[in-house]
């Protein structure tokens, strides 16, 4: 396993970070770590970076020990913390040439590539960055030594959606270039979009690990359609997948568990003038699926 943690567990004096979290993630996938602020994801990355010790358990990474290691770990390991930090009169490329001269070295060709991909001025002072520019940066010194293992914490935080779809190229290149990506997210869509398996954390503790199609499959939407005349409630009410049906008028609202296609497909059988569908809300696939602790089946 190129990241494996043992019970692993961190508290700020009575304060909980993690507890007993057992994670895994393979060579060559792209792994998602999921959950809401404060869930305990960015201090399990800083265990795996040896940025905190852990108040108990284990974690190795490439098999080595996730502190008696650590340099050798970060050498192989390209990291974007939560909380980047940059020296703010430094220009965007004085900053990387000395995160790349702490390296030994990188690619310049590569790494301009990399500001041109995602739009970074790399000649402004950081200080005048907005934070999402600052992210761009912290994007580029991530990847630009090709390391063999990615550890992204909100890696789109500040993004503008072009290069949101920009960052999500670089990781598919990523993984066909053989390479691991560990990515920390709140975000349900995007992860579903780019994570082969999903680790779900909440308030500290590993509540299940699932395949993206598994997870896809318990996703809730709430959808809301608009047709020409009354609402054909009757019409939906043994469509697979709904709850919570109801009409008003025109408008026709209900929940969605899994796959749309069903409810796509009787809506065609009328004349539709809208259809709204709002993201799957994370805290309520918790709540439906994994109840309010958890179910720790991590693997």
């Amino acid at each position: 396993m190129i990241i494996q943690t043992e019970r692993l567990t961190k508290y700020y004096g009575k304060s909980r970070g993690i507890v007993e979290v057992d994670l895994s993630v393979q060579p060559g996938e792209v792994f998602g770590f999921l959950g809401p602020n404060g869930a305990g994801k960015s201090t399990t990355i800083r265990i795996l970076m040896d940025y905190i010790r852990p108040s108990s358990g284990r974690a190795t990474v490439f098999g080595l020990d996730a502190h008696d290691d650590t340099l050798a770990i970060h050498a192989r390991t390209g990291i974007l913390p939560g909380d980047l930090a940059l020296y703010p009169k430094l220009t965007g490329e004085e900053n990387l040439r000395y995160l790349a001269n702490l390296r030994g070295g990188v690619d310049w060709a590569f790494v301009h590539q990399l500001a041109e991909r995602l739009e970074a001025d790399l000649s402004r002072q950081v200080k005048a960055y907005s934070s999402g520019n600052r992210q761009k940066i912290g994007l580029i010194q991530a990847f630009m030594h090709r390391p063999e293992l990615l550890i992204l914490d909100e890696p789109t935080s500040g993004l503008d959606p072009l290069i949101q779809q920009e960052f999500y190229a670089l990781v598919r290149e990523a993984i066909h270039a053989g390479q691991t990506v560990f990515l920390s997210s709140h975000n349900l869509p995007e992860v579903e979009r780019v994570c082969d398996r999903v680790g779900i954390i909440r308030e500290g503790k590993l509540a299940a690990v699932e395949e993206v199609a598994a997870l896809k499959a318990k996703a809730l939407r709430q959808i809301e359609i608009v047709f020409d005349g009354p609402a054909p409630l009757h019409a939906f009410e043994s469509v697979p997948g709904i709850r919570d049906l109801s009409a008003a008028n025109s408008h026709l609202r209900c929940t969605v568990s899994g796959t749309l296609d069903p409810v796509v497909k009787k809506a065609a059988e009328f004349t539709v003038v809208n259809m709204i569908s709002q993201d799957p809300n994370l805290e309520d696939i918790f709540l439906a699926f994994y109840g309010r602790e958890g179910n720790h089946h991590a693997q």
